[in-house]
């Protein structure tokens, strides 16, 4: 069976926007000869404060190499390990609360289906390490992690092909030339207990090796988890002409899989936030290994080659069971499910036989990216150009379990009164056999200048070529015809991306920006092709946003700001004018327009804050099928998308009220939303966290309490159920540093 430091600022004047929130803004602000001060002068990247003490990130490694947050014409949200820490946050779900925009979809593969803006992130397509994308459906942990990097808006310029949402990159933590180790330790509900090592060691002059691990292991009121990762790096030559890593990743993942509940109003508001009606069967196992080696040369001028290749290799075996409602016969009194007799007697169905909610696959990845940043004056203007190259090679193998010959393995029914029964099938009966696979390979080659016109003024203009094809093919599961081809389809595609952008930078604390950007999706990204998609070209789309990133009087803390327009115009429709089709037809079109804020740093040396808000007043579908008015997945014309809250944000904040001891608290909220295809609404909910920590410098202790309230509410939605948010958690860390 296959199993699976702050920036050393002045203070400088405020601007009437930026004086009510306490940020500096831009020029014009008028100051007498005796208020005079000297220019703001910006920390050196070098000198950015370790993620690991504050909430405010000032660079980013989401584009090509390292940029000042300031120079990005984009939206781009940063959790900070600080953050990350504070919060206990250990998974990419979690930490992706931390920001505003996002929803999710309850996926029956269960797998991470992120919504930025109200547009999917595609994990085999929009999830990236260290700008590498991270191209499998598996359970990421933060343990690896320096810090969570969202992008928002098209992105196709700076990664191929992807998504009108954005793109979400996970920066790894490397070795760093300071000896510095940490253990730690949580113990919290529901039997949670989670160990994290954090080992830094200086091997050499410029060398230095890190090795970070983690172990988790909890109950989980029945969906349990089970996990270890380990994730060792080598650096050498730091600083120098050439500098080299070598490092490697495992994730072992063998957790439970909570698949919800049915949608039922009264269900909201009489189930146990931990109540679990899956089976003790039920798994989501999983592994995920890779290989980088990475070489930067720099050259005397200061430019910089950056190489960088890896291989990876991906596990997944998961079944699961969907929780339905039993038919009126098993009811009590034989009377269907309402409102109105839903309870404790309610029998609920565990769907899921063989090859059901059942997700097994392999994925092996390759990939090399080379990159090449300089700066130089032609024309009477600064450029500061980056240019690269990349290519990658997927490999994707299914599966699918079948009943062993013996019988059917059969799900038992359970009652609303018996969370979390224990109820088991032996999986390793099932017989797993092969039922398709994909190959994939992508190029491409982009380049950017970032030229500065003016001591305000710069301007951004990038372009970049891909070319993505891919071969699917599928396989019978009968006796007679086992193994025998059934169906092979190919497809490739090449595409054009661009990206504009103007800035106004007026002083070292102001910078405003205008911007545009394509992105483009195809058929292929889920590693499959339907027999109307292989005839597709890529979906398109472009996003327009204008906005703001103002620093604080002293540095310690920046407001960001962003006003957008994001459209996917060609979307796939059925064509209903042939009687038989060989393809979609792009016709369809949806957008969505709003307002995002998010407040990250220090207003006082003791306070700290960090907020992330949205509000997207304006999303519609716009076009659809011209015969059944409806969209590809049975949207409207007019009718707002799923999974597209007007009002979504998170806040938290922390005080130290000693030198040692420090005290935090937050909320993360949502306004009502709807699943797709569907008119069902869940309703808008607001969660408490608050957090104490005790820090004697080698020792520390912190305790999280985490949904104060034991808040049920609808976290990831689909139309026919939803996954509850999770209950009310307290935790309890001791990290040794040395």
């Amino acid at each position: 069976m296959k199993t699976h430091s702050h920036h050393p600022m002045k203070r400088w004047p405020l601007s009437a926007l930026a004086a009510s929130l306490g940020l500096a803004g831009a020029a014009g602000a008028q100051t007498s000869a005796a208020d005079t001060v000297l220019p703001v002068v910006r920390a050196k990247v070098n000198a950015e404060p370790s993620g690991k003490d504050t909430l405010q990130p000032t660079v980013t490694k989401l584009g090509k190499g390292t940029q000042e947050l300031r120079d990005v014409p984009q939206s781009v949200t940063v959790v900070t390990e600080r953050l990350i820490d504070d919060r206990n946050l250990d998974t990419l779900k979690d930490t992706l609360k931390n920001t505003a925009g996002v929803s999710f979809l309850a996926a029956e593969g269960g797998e991470e289906d992120i919504r930025l803006r109200g547009f999917s992130l595609q994990a085999t397509g929009d999830i990236f390490i260290d700008g590498m994308r991270d191209p499998a459906f598996y359970e990421r942990d933060s343990f690896n992690w320096d810090r969570l990097e969202v992008l928002r808006g098209s992105a196709s310029m700076l990664f191929g092909r992807g998504s009108t949402g954005g793109a979400v990159n996970q920066v790894s933590k490397l070795p760093r030339l300071l000896n510095a180790s940490e253990v730690a330790l949580t113990l919290g509900s529901g039997s949670y207990l989670r160990g994290t090592a954090d080992f830094n060691v200086v091997t050499g002059e410029n060398a230095a090796l890190r090795v970070n691990a983690m172990s988790t292991q909890a109950d989980n009121h029945g969906a349990a988890l089970d996990k270890t990762g380990i994730a060792p790096s080598f650096r050498w030559g730091i600083g120098t002409a050439d500098e080299f890593l070598v490092s490697l990743f495992h994730l072992n993942n063998n957790n439970g899989i909570n698949y919800g509940m049915p949608w039922l109003e009264s269900s909201m508001l009489k189930l146990d936030p931990k109540a679990y009606y899956g089976m003790a069967s039920d798994v989501s196992r999983g592994t995920a290994s890779n290989a980088t080696l990475g070489h930067i040369h720099r050259f005397a001028d200061r430019s910089q080659l950056s190489t960088t290749l890896r291989l990876g290799r991906y596990e997944r075996d998961q079944r699961a069971s969907a929780v339905r409602f039993a038919p009126a016969s098993l009811q009590p009194g034989g009377v269907a499910v309402t409102q109105a007799n839903f309870g404790a007697s309610t029998v609920l169905r565990r769907s899921g036989g063989a090859g059901v909610h059942a997700k097994i696959m392999d994925v092996d990845t390759a990939a090399v990216q080379s990159d090449y940043e300089t700066r130089f004056n032609a024309f009477g203007m600064r450029h500061s150009v980056q240019a690269g190259l990349d290519l990658a090679r997927d490999s994707f193998t299914g599966y699918v379990p079948t009943n062993p010959a013996s019988g059917a393995l059969l799900k038992p029914d359970t009652l609303v009164a018996t969370p979390n029964d224990g109820a088991w099938v032996d999986e390793s009966r099932r017989v797993i056999l092969k039922n398709r696979d994909f190959s994939a390979q992508g190029s491409g080659a982009y380049a950017q200048d970032l030229i500065q016109l003016t001591p305000a003024w710069k301007l951004l203009g990038g372009l970049r070529w891909d070319r993505f094809g891919g071969s699917y093919r599928t396989f019978s599961t009968t006796a007679a015809t086992l193994g025998s081809l059934t169906a092979e389809r190919t497809r490739s595609d090449s595409v054009w991306s661009k990206r504009l952008g103007a800035l106004y930078q007026p002083t070292p604390a102001a910078s405003f920006h205008a911007s545009f950007g394509t992105s483009f999706n195809t058929s292929g990204d889920a590693y499959q092709f339907d027999a109307l998609g292989s005839n597709t070209p890529p979906e398109k789309s472009r996003n327009l946003e204008i906005g703001a990133k103002l620093d604080s009087a002293s540095g310690d803390a920046t407001l960001r700001l962003a006003l957008f327009h994001a459209t996917k115009y060609n979307e796939r429709n059925t064509d209903e004018q042939s009687v038989t089709p060989t393809n979609y037809v792009l016709s369809g079109q949806r957008h969505a327009a709003g307002l995002e804020i998010d407040v990250a740093g220090r207003i006082t040396p003791a306070w700290e804050v960090y907020a992330s808000y949205a509000w997207i007043p304006d999303a519609e579908v716009d076009q659809a099928s011209s015969v059944r008015g409806v969209t590809l997945i049975g949207e409207t014309v007019g009718q707002r998308p799923g999974l597209t809250p007007r009002h979504s944000g998170t806040v938290w904040s922390t005080y130290k009220l000693t030198p040692k001891l420090r005290i935090g608290g937050g909320i993360n909220a949502r306004s009502s939303d709807k699943p797709q295809q569907s008119s069902i609404v869940a309703r808008g909910y607001v969660t408490a966290d608050l957090m104490a920590e005790y820090d004697l410098g080698p020792v520390l202790f912190k305790v999280n309490l985490s949904n104060l309230g034991n808040k049920l509410y609808a976290d990831m939605l689909y139309r026919g159920h939803y996954i509850a948010g999770k209950p009310r958690a307290l935790q309890f860390t001791t990290a040794v540093k040395f």
